[in-house]
């Protein structure tokens, strides 16, 4: 059973490793992906592989925004959204935590939302809002706030919604951010059906009739058996990263079936790994991975001021 400092440090190791685990294999159909002994860093020799000028062990803008996110955390010492904006439009324009400072993958919705923020509008207005504007951009960074939060679960969902804002304004990327928030907490605290009890949570907050119950239980629909695609599109790369857990008793079983699914993988195995490195702890994570992840130095300090906080304060009540 890992420590609660082991799940902690999983969880931030799991989604940059899924993320730089399925940066080669991002755009391909899943009939076009290796089998699974295959799936590596490094893909076989002849794999036509995304991104080619990008060094094996590299996250990619999922890796970068959640980096963005746990830095603001610690650093301001709650979720402050305009904050976050200005450390993503540094990511865009400067590279700042990104591996080696380069960019090499941005989404359409997070560059338009970006270039709104530094125009001038608030952290809170600046993500488009329309129903297609429901990517995964914002569920892909928001696991640190589930790691570092220990307030109830009403505030650390109304967090995870406030955070989207700034990239994703949608209540849809609003809701899977705070039912993926949740997941993270149960994940963390050991539960036997941590998924179950996200549900069943979020149905504690937001009861029948307001718009984020009608959204998940319409839109998202957590209790629906269909598998998912591995698509950029936010409900989608949920209910995929659930399936992966679920499928997946280890953590290479987990990122290795998300890169399968094709389309969006470094995304799906980014959201579903950070789950994983959660429920089976940093140790858990395949050693050669760990140490060809790049530009560790600019994670592990992060990941050391998250234990010692999270050491020293208090976790409160559930609540809601």
């Amino acid at each position: 059973m890992p420590t609660d400092e082991q799940r902690l440090a999983g969880g931030v190791y799991g989604l940059l490793i899924g993320d730089a685990l399925g940066v080669p294999y991002e755009f391909h159909p899943p009939a076009r992906i290796p089998p699974p002994a295959q799936i590596e860093f490094e893909p076989p020799w002849g794999f036509h592989r995304a991104h080619a000028g990008v060094p094996p062990g590299t996250w990619s803008d999922d890796g970068a925004h959640a980096n963005c996110l746990l830095a603001s955390l610690l650093d301001r010492g709650q979720l402050d959204v305009e904050d976050l904006g200005r450390r993503l439009v540094n990511w865009l324009d400067l590279g700042y935590m990104a591996v080696e400072g380069k960019v090499f993958d941005v989404g359409i919705q997070t560059r338009s939302a970006l270039s709104a923020f530094r125009e001038g509008a608030s952290g809170v207005e600046s993500g488009p809002r329309g129903e297609r504007d429901n990517g995964n951009g914002s569920l892909m960074r928001v696991l640190p706030l589930a790691l570092w939060h220990t307030g109830p679960d009403e505030t650390l969902a109304a967090d995870a919604m406030r955070q989207s804002l700034v990239t994703h304004g949608h209540l849809r990327s609003q809701v899977c951010c705070a039912l993926y928030c949740l997941w993270a907490r149960r994940t963390l605290e050991g539960v036997a059906q941590p998924w179950e009890e996200a549900v069943a949570s979020f149905h504690r907050l937001f009861p029948t009739g307001t718009a984020a119950r009608e959204e998940l239980d319409t839109q998202v629909r957590p209790h629906t058996p269909e598998v998912g695609k591995g698509s950029g599109y936010v409900v989608d790369c949920l209910l995929s990263a659930r399936d992966c857990v679920r499928r997946g008793a280890t953590y290479e079983q987990v990122v290795k079936a998300a890169v399968a699914l094709g389309h969006d993988t470094d995304t799906t195995a980014a959201v579903a790994g950070g789950i994983a490195g959660v429920r089976e702890g940093v140790e858990a994570i395949p050693g050669r991975w760990r140490a060809a992840l790049r530009d560790k130095d600019a994670v592990e300090p992060m990941v050391t001021a998250l234990l010692e906080l999270r050491g020293r304060r208090p976790s409160s009540p559930r609540g809601g």
